[in-house]
């Protein structure tokens, strides 16, 4: 086992571990203060700070990755965690909705220098410019992390049924403080730093591939988030009657399969790319294949069809489909990327995810109160369709080595 392979696994641990306290931690929010009596709409102003803070971060966070290594930014980041985890675990007499947000903007930016810190990383252990190579890991990275997110939002609804929200968010604390001192110990300082020192300003990228795909991805997250985040777990919840576990169960099941889904995306996509990786014109095709998903489900509760069915069966297809198209641009943001700007590159991206996360969450507490479900997934439609027509802008990727920004 070479030492960059070593490497890569080090980071996709770390990664695991800290994804599954992101995932059970917003289940934990998120039932916990509807029970207590927030209304949808404000249980996702909650996680206003988690998402406003998370584009600051990924601006901010490619920036101190080139200059202090990706290494100490994703040690940060889980440290920041746990942090956030302590912070909720107080009576209840503590979590006013100031101090709930607080607590949620540590959690943003500690998510996002995490995902920031382990994706610029591959690009960075990835020195031959085998871009299938480069397709496959990050591929792998991604897929594996959103089955793990998975299995984070059975966690968290389990835990809170099993043991509380106190107790489940001190676990959580203690397992992500033992993944954060394994990984310190394993792996090497200085992982992605720039040899120059970079400026600020350098943060906002000057390639066009990279905005038009920054843009996209706005829109295509934005498009999940907008029924996921709110709408859907107080949709199965208060009107279909589920109980938490059940909730916690099929969410986690859902985000699994996608994230297997995912991590196959380059054997899916092999064989009609010949082997190489996609290029932009992968991504607005299957970005128009998505579009078909929520208006299907939002069309099949308006006809009054069995809504259990309608809502399970249209959320495997769109899960899966859109597993594709989320691969496809963890590809393509790292295939477009120089290596010497790669941290920077990639937390602009993510900042645009960021943002489209942000809009969803919004969205998805206010629409599902003014139109339920139905009107969620609406939007979830469009948001679809945007960033298929943003796609028709990307390039094809340079298939000898990577491609170049201006200096």
């Amino acid at each position: 086992m070479n030492q960059s392979f070593r490497n890569y696994l080090a980071i996709t641990g770390g990664y695991w571990a800290f994804t599954i306290t992101d995932g059970a931690i917003r289940m934990l929010v998120v039932f916990y203060f509807y029970l207590l009596g927030y209304s949808p709409f404000a249980v996702a102003m909650l996680f206003v700070f988690y998402e406003v803070f998370g584009i600051v971060t990924n601006l901010v966070g490619g920036w101190l990755g080139a200059r202090i290594g990706l290494n100490l930014t994703m040690h940060l980041g889980m440290g920041l965690q746990i942090v956030a985890l302590l912070m909720l675990a107080v009576p209840d007499a503590w979590l006013s909705v100031a101090y709930v947000m607080f607590a949620q903007a540590l959690s943003g930016i500690a998510k996002d220098l995490n995902k920031m810190s382990a994706k610029a990383s591959v690009k960075t252990l990835v020195k031959d410019g085998n871009q299938t190579k480069l397709f496959k890991w990050v591929a792998i990275l991604t897929g594996s992390k959103n089955a793990l997110k998975g299995g984070g939002f059975f966690i968290g609804a389990a835990l809170l049924e099993w043991t509380g929200f106190r107790s489940a968010l001190l676990i959580l604390a203690g397992m992500l403080l033992l993944a954060l001192l394994t990984t310190i110990a394993l792996l090497p300082g200085g992982v992605g730093r720039m040899t120059s020192k970079p400026k600020f300003s350098q943060v906002f990228s000057t390639v066009a591939a990279i905005n038009w795909l920054s843009a996209a991805r706005f829109f295509l997250f934005g498009s999940r988030d907008v029924w996921f985040v709110v709408g859907l777990p107080v949709f199965l919840y208060d009107v279909l009657e589920w109980k938490f576990t059940q909730v916690g169960a099929f969410l986690a099941l859902w985000v699994i399969g996608y994230g297997f889904i995912q991590a196959s995306a380059p054997r899916l996509l092999g064989r009609s790319h010949h082997g190489k990786g996609p290029d932009g014109a992968t991504a607005r095709i299957w970005a128009a294949i998505l579009a078909v998903f929520p208006a299907g489900i939002a069309l099949g509760l308006s006809w009054g069809w069995t809504a259990d069915l309608v809502i399970v069966i249209g959320l495997i297809l769109f899960g899966a489909v859109f597993a594709i198209n989320s691969a496809v641009h963890s590809y393509l943001i790292l295939a477009y990327s120089s290596h010497d700007k790669v941290a920077m590159n990639v937390g602009f991206y993510y900042m645009a995810n960021a943002g489209g996360r942000l809009a969803g969450t919004l969205l998805s507490g206010w629409s599902y109160q003014q139109w339920g479900l139905e009107g969620c997934l609406w939007i979830s439609t469009v948001f679809v369709i945007i960033a298929a027509l943003l796609s028709v802008l990307l390039p094809e990727v340079p298939r000898e080595k990577p491609l170049q920004s201006p200096a």
